[in-house]
């Protein structure tokens, strides 16, 4: 029997110390919007239907009744990676506006199908990947990717 299809990732999810500064970061530097945001909880938009979950590490283990039914406890530690897309044109302007923001690349990569990413740590260590299209066979048909 064939799976039924899978549309996308819909979510990611980082755990983190502190809260105000990893939203900071995501919020400020990555200019992504905030869709969500609660004591334990922001939930940004990360672009083509994808959303980033920033817990407060800990207080999501338990877990969460609702009207509409109990999201199972999780959670997170260690150094996570997590990658974002964007447009084949852009590694250069994320260079100047990482700098301008005081944010080290930490390494940068040229892949085989013709790919740039850029490796940045965010304030919690998790490694912050921002790519190029070129990285994956499937990257082409990304939305927003040329």
């Amino acid at each position: 029997m064939t799976a039924p299809r899978i549309t996308g990732l819909l979510e990611s999810a980082i755990y983190v110390d502190d809260m105000a500064r990893a939203c900071a970061f995501y919020r400020d530097v990555l200019e992504l919007a905030e869709m969500l945001v609660t004591p334990r909880l922001t939930a940004f938009d990360a672009g083509a239907g994808g959303v980033l979950l920033v817990f407060a590490r800990g207080q999501s283990r338990d877990d969460m009744p609702g009207a509409g039914g109990t999201i199972p406890g999780h959670d997170g530690a260690g150094p996570l990676h997590l990658a974002f897309g964007i447009p084949a044109d852009a590694a250069p302007a994320w260079r100047a506006r990482l700098d301008a923001a005081g944010v080290a690349i930490r390494s940068e990569v040229t892949w085989p199908r013709g790919g740039i990413s850029l490796y940045v740590d965010d304030p919690d260590g998790h490694v912050v990947e921002l790519a190029t299209p070129g990285l994956w066979a499937n990257d082409a048909d990304r939305p927003g990717a040329r």
